[in-house]
């Protein structure tokens, strides 16, 4: 599903990531560990098309990622939870997951993606109509996890995912 052969990234100063691999199966759940500065964002990062200065291959499901715009990887079938949550603070829960489905807004499918995340998180179906900036972290980690799913990824990355 996912293949990393030589990636080394950087940020404009020295490499973040020098010659790193990784193979990820269909089906199969990867966790990367590591000390802080150890490059595990900028991994992620890498793979979403944040950092162009990203040198090596990168093959999801047969397509190169690398050099593609960042906004053009979710269509792949990509989601990235973002260390941090970046939530729109000043829109609801529902408007913050429907970010997610930008790129496929059939009604049909975004009320059974919509149903779905409120069945995994029914906090956030209590607070569809709450301003994400008045939540928990928590419940924002939720809603940034829900706008993930909203895409209908097949690889989904998360960056520090229990930092709520």
């Amino acid at each position: 599903m996912l293949e990393i052969r030589g990636l080394s990234a950087s940020y404009g100063g020295p490499n973040v990531l020098e010659d790193v691999a990784l193979h990820v199966a269909r089906g199969e759940t990867v966790a990367v560990l590591g000390a802080n500065t150890a490059g595990k964002t900028t991994l992620l990062r890498s793979i979403s098309g944040l950092v162009a200065k990203a040198r090596g291959s990168i093959v999801f499901e047969g397509e190169s990622l690398l050099g593609r715009l960042a906004h053009t990887i979710p269509a792949l079938g990509i989601g990235h939870v973002p260390e941090g949550r970046h939530v729109f603070p000043r829109m609801s829960t529902s408007d913050n997951l429907m970010m997610g489905a930008y790129g496929d807004r059939r009604s049909g499918k975004l009320a059974a993606r919509m149903d779905r995340v409120f069945a995994l998180f029914p906090r956030l179906a209590e607070r569809r109509t709450q301003m994400a900036g008045s939540m928990s972290g928590g419940e924002q980690q939720m809603v940034s996890i829900g706008r993930a799913l909203m895409g209908n990824p097949k690889l989904m990355l998360l960056d520090e995912p229990s930092h709520g």
